[in-house]
């Protein structure tokens, strides 16, 4: 399959995104997306957006698939969270050999996959033909409405061989409700609990291939580095471990020009990949390098959305202190659209160099991880900014202010989201050469 203009479907799209706005507040109290919401955002095509292309991948490339995410963000962030990571686990699924994944997509390219690399006292025990598998994994947006889970068999470490990651199918995992916060609440990111489950060799696959972008094709060794199997260490890890992004204010990302992102790019990053070789750069892209695009596209959604709650704020007639306020708080919205559109830039940098399959140039995976991270920390200080001039009134509980606030902080708190140990990266190549 082939990246081609048929993903997404323009009206399945916008039907997601009305659907998700429509029940967004009712999502929000009562911590899980409508019925209706699941339905729409399956039909748009997310789950198959990354998918493998012989299991039916409607071959998107990262450009194309923020900009859709960010477009379902702007009506409900949480949607556009599971959204985002169904099109995301759909990537990993291509690191399992091709057996797993006929397995994992037999029902078709609608299948639902969550992930949680998040394992809590976890048990990967080597028994004939593959693992007998027991725990428990913390944060699984989505497990509520899942059909086959990618786990981990202990906390990843970098470079640690021994790390697998494991596909269950939902017969084999139940779920514990454990997720009530104070943003990001419809995301179900409850805890999966697999008791005494077989899983079989074939539907399993080393996390730090995952990491690299090392395909099976490329890496077929998938028995760990020395040939034999392993048995992972238990172990738990914090909140802060655990596993959107569009156009500009007023511009698709797909239509933003490369070199508008601020920063040279190498001369190779004048060309550009197609058809399978597009394909091959989805799922060959190192982990942390993209990683940010799968949660930084639902907050750059939402900020987009505050942006415009806002202009509607000060198009009212102000009285009183408000008045007196006015230029400010206009200035304050002047600011706050420069920095949405100035992270937009940042990350479509960051997707359009990843759909060039130039990831593997020399610093570029540490600089995408380091304008990810960047984008995030200028839409949460935008979303706080346009919060400050709607006063009491975005506080009140009917306003969706409120909401995109609480949800573009929850959002922005995860782990890889977080500037400095991706500033730390970067300058430490800087410093090195």
């Amino acid at each position: 399959m082939t990246t081609t203009a048929a993903w997404p479907d323009a009206r399945a799209l916008r039907t997601a995104a009305d659907t998700a706005a429509r029940h967004a507040a009712e999502a929000d109290t009562g911590g899980r997306l409508a019925d209706a919401t699941v339905r729409a955002l399956a039909a748009a095509g997310f789950t198959a957006g990354f998918a493998p292309a012989g299991q039916g991948g409607a071959g998107a490339g990262f450009t194309r698939m923020t900009d859709a995410v960010a477009a379902i963000g702007e009506g409900c962030t949480s949607a556009a969270w599971i959204a985002s990571l169904w099109a995301y686990n759909g990537r990993f699924s291509a690191y399992l050999p091709e057996e797993g994944q006929r397995e994992v997509w037999a029902k078709g390219p609608d299948t639902r996959l969550v992930s949680s690399m998040v394992a809590a006292g976890v048990e990967a025990e080597p028994v004939d033909g593959g693992w007998r598998l027991s725990g428990s994994w913390l944060y699984v947006s989505g497990v509520e409405f899942a059909d086959w889970a990618l786990v981990s068999s202990a906390p990843p470490r970098e470079g640690d061989r021994s790390i697998r990651v494991f596909a269950v199918p939902r017969d084999s995992f139940t779920y514990r409700e454990t997720w009530s916060t104070l943003g990001m609440r419809a995301t179900g990111s409850h805890t999966l609990v697999v008791e005494e489950a077989f899983v079989p060799e074939y539907r399993s696959f080393l996390w730090d291939d995952m990491r690299q972008g090392n395909l099976p094709a490329a890496n077929s060794g998938h028995d760990g580095a020395d040939g034999s199997h392993t048995r992972p260490n238990s172990g738990t890890t914090s909140a802060a471990d655990a596993g959107s992004f569009s156009r500009p204010a007023s511009a698709s990302l797909s239509g933003t020009p490369s070199g508008s992102a601020p920063g040279p790019l190498s001369g190779a990053e004048s060309g550009s990949l197609s058809g399978t070789d597009a394909v091959s750069a989805v799922h060959s892209a190192p982990l942390f390098a993209v990683n940010g695009l799968t949660f930084a596209a639902p907050i750059l959604g939402a900020a987009r959305q505050a942006l415009r709650l806002v202009e509607q704020h000060l198009a009212q007639q102000p009285s009183g202190a408000r008045a007196a306020a006015r230029e400010s708080h206009r200035i304050a919205l002047a600011r706050a659209a420069g920095e949405i559109d100035a992270a937009a830039l940042l990350l479509a940098r960051v997707a359009d160099t990843a759909d060039r399959g130039l990831l593997r140039e020399d610093g570029v995976a540490v600089r995408s991880h380091r304008d990810s991270t960047l984008a995030v920390e200028l839409l949460v200080g935008a979303v706080d900014r346009l919060f400050r001039v709607t006063g009491t009134r975005g506080q009140a509980t009917s306003h969706a202010m409120q909401r995109i606030w609480r949800d573009v902080h929850g959002a922005g708190s995860h782990a890889a989201l977080q500037f400095e140990p991706a500033a730390l990266a970067y300058t430490q190549r800087l410093v090195a050469a």
